[in-house]
């Protein structure tokens, strides 16, 4: 099992769950609910409908459901998997996920995966602070442009 928000997908995301894969013989993937993912990020640009679709899209995920608002444990109780597959950057503590699954009579083995490195664009914060960079230059440029027309045509006058 693994689990996140997927907000915009990246290289990163896609290295997360094929290292998960390579951990047991099927991997379920649970995406965050919107309102988890406010509590616990940012605000979603995805809805969790379109997340969990384009998670199920990915290669390799088997199964995708939809997390629990008000509790993640109730989500590994009804898949009950063997592992449970953590981002290098998701908050949650291992010890406290093998504590309160034994609790609960679920022997789970925990597992944080490495970063991915080969990209910049390794997180969503990441690639919307390209976004936005880049958007900031191309209304620059239009200025300029709209500065120099405005000046060459007011030259003859």
């Amino acid at each position: 099992m693994a689990s996140g928000v997927f907000d915009i997908l990246h290289p990163g995301h896609v290295f997360f769950l094929e290292e998960a894969k390579k951990l047991g013989d099927e991997l379920v993937v649970v995406v965050a609910r919107d309102s988890t993912a406010r509590k616990l990020k940012h605000q979603p640009i995805m809805n969790e409908e379109i997340r969990a679709k384009m998670v199920y899209a990915l290669k390799p995920v088997d199964k995708v459901v939809l997390g629990h608002e008000d509790d993640m444990f109730k989500t590994v109780e009804e898949i009950k998997p063997d592992i449970i597959a953590l981002g290098y950057d998701q908050v949650f503590d291992e010890n406290n996920i093998i504590k309160e699954c034994k609790k609960r009579g679920m022997d789970v083995k925990v597992v944080r995966l490495p970063r991915f490195t080969d990209s910049d664009l390794n997180g969503t914060r990441k690639i919307i602070g390209k976004i936005l960079s880049a958007y900031a230059f191309q209304k620059e440029i239009e200025n300029f442009e709209k500065e120099g027309n405005y000046h060459e045509n007011n030259r003859d006058s």
